[in-house]
Formats: C-alpha cells, sequence, structure tokens
C-alpha cells in the first residue's frame, strides 16, 4: 500500500526531522550558542518545542524572552559552525529516505525546509540523499518562512505541478500548517515511524 494518495504529481520533503535526523544535532550546536552568547541557561525542553521554526523565529522567541535584541548575525554563524561540525553523526530516517529512493525518477521532488541551504545542502549530501531531488528551497529562497506556504508553492512552482497535486512529507506543527496553507495534502512523518 502506497502513501502517496492517488493522484499526486510532485513529493515535497521537509529536511530536519524528516528526511535526516538533524533535531538532536541542532540542540545541541544552538543550546551551546545561545548560553555562551546570552549568558543565560537554555533548557533542552523549551527549545524542543521550536524544532520546526526557521532560525529567526526562535531568535524572535528569545529576545522576547530575554526582553533585550541578541546579537543575531553572531548566534546563526556560530551555531551553524557548530552544527556542520556535528554532521558526521548525522543520520538519515530511514521510512522517509526509503520513500524519496522509491520515488526517484518516477515523479519530480524537491525540498523545501525553514533550514539555510548551507546546513540543508551539507546534511542531505552528508547522508547521499541530495542527488535526489529535483530542486532545493530553503529560508533563503523567500520571504516568509513555514507556517507560511511561500516555501511549498514556490517548490511546486520550481517542480511544474500545482499545488492541489503536491504531496508533503513533515515532521512540525509549522511545516505541516504550510502545508494546509498551500492547499496541498501532507503526512506527519510521525505516523510511519510507528
Amino acid at each position: 500500500m502506497s502513501i502517496v494518495p492517488p493522484g499526486m504529481k510532485a513529493l515535497i520533503f521537509d529536511c530536519d526531522g524528516t528526511l535526516v535526523d538533524t533535531l538532536p544535532l541542532y540542540l545541541r550546536a544552538w543550546l551551546a550558542t545561545l548560553e555562551e552568547v546570552t549568558q543565560q541557561p537554555v533548557s533542552r525542553e523549551w527549545f524542543r518545542g521550536h524544532g520546526g521554526m526557521s532560525e529567526h523565529m526562535v531568535l524572535d522567541i528569545v529576545e522576547d524572552r530575554l526582553g533585550r535584541p541578541v546579537d543575531r548575525e553572531r548566534i546563526i554563524t556560530t551555531a551553524r559552525a557548530s552544527l556542520h561540525d556535528l554532521l558526521d553523526e548525522l543520520e538519515e530516517i530511514s521510512v522517509v529516505a526509503a520513500i524519496a529512493r522509491q520515488y526517484h525518477r518516477r515523479l519530480p521532488m524537491a525540498v523545501a525546509s525553514n533550514g539555510s541551504r548551507q546546513i540543508v545542502q551539507a546534511s542531505l549530501s552528508r547522508v547521499g540523499l541530495d542527488h535526489l531531488f529535483d530542486a532545493m528551497l530553503t529560508i533563503d529562497d523567500v520571504q516568509h518562512g513555514k507556517p507560511a506556504p511561500d516555501l511549498f508553492l514556490a517548490a511546486a512552482k520550481r517542480l511544474g505541478v500545482a499545488p492541489e497535486h503536491c504531496f508533503v512529507f513533515e515532521d512540525s506543527r509549522e511545516g505541516m500548517a504550510a502545508a494546509r496553507n498551500a492547499g496541498m495534502a501532507y503526512v506527519d512523518v510521525a505516523t510511519l515511524l510507528a
């Protein structure tokens, strides 16, 4: 039985937490960076609830919590470098990666991620999935990240497929809301991991 509903003409995959298990690595890199730069403790539980957000969305919340601005450029640059150093530990999410391999060259496929192009490209390359996709869109390509529909709509346009014929693989609340906002069917990949 196929997970992809009949009539779908393209597949769009989130990256972090969907194709690759970067969330534990993001947690380590960002916690260390935030604590170093803000000189404030950040709990693992607090950060875990913000996994589907873009870097700037997380920093909006950090600034609100601290009641002051932070050095965003330093935090993002340092966290990305730390994360990049951890990518040797990265693993694919096998169930979802297998679906991408199954549909490679059968349907057009894209990655649409709230992550940076630098990290998304390095992550997919590290686990050998980068060659499967016809397009890669990241937060660097749009004005508004998820839950806005921009990333998914841009991916559909790049693939040349109407949004209603695209099927999305997602793991976050923000991503699933973005798929709904784009008029796309989607699956919560957590349901595939059970």
